[in-house]
């Protein structure tokens, strides 16, 4: 039976193993190629202190997957008026747990999650192969907008 468990710093250690995982696949890139210091070093801070909640979905001690809500507080609006906002990212299931409901597992438990907190909107950067599931939850597609890269 699949449990959804929160995270904690004990678990960081097989956290950066998993999301190094996901990182690799996502990215087409090989096995035995090299992460930046700068990026597993950052991450690693971020799970440990960021604004987020990070589950795991196990399969008994078995990790199948993991997915992170990050959240973000702006000024309130009229559309948002408690200004807490997050977005879902690092949603990942291992290749023998996918088509078993795993990542909706995940994902609902975070929006759950979000909910509890008062975030009013949860806004993701889907992937081809991700883009059904978020479609079953809900979610949907939007222009980007603009944006400033510094």
């Amino acid at each position: 039976m699949m449990e959804i468990k929160k995270t904690t710093d004990k678990d960081i250690d097989a956290l950066m193993e998993i999301r190094l995982e996901m990182l690799r696949i996502v990215n087409n890139l090989k096995e035995n190629e090299n992460f930046s210091n700068d990026l597993i070093e950052y991450s690693r801070e971020y799970f440990l202190n960021g604004a987020q909640t990070t589950v795991f979905a196990m399969d008994g001690k078995q990790i199948a997957g993991c997915a992170t809500l990050s959240y973000i507080t702006i000024m309130p609006t009229f559309s948002h008026p408690t200004g807490k906002r997050a977005h879902l990212m690092n949603v990942y299931t291992r290749a023998q747990f996918r088509r078993q409901g795993v990542g909706k597992m995940m994902v609902q438990f975070l929006i759950d999650e979000a909910k509890n907190r008062g975030v009013t909107e949860i806004s993701l950067d889907a992937t081809e192969m991700g883009h059904p599931l978020y479609k079953s939850l809900g979610f949907k597609d939007n222009a980007e907008g603009m944006i400033l890269s510094i």
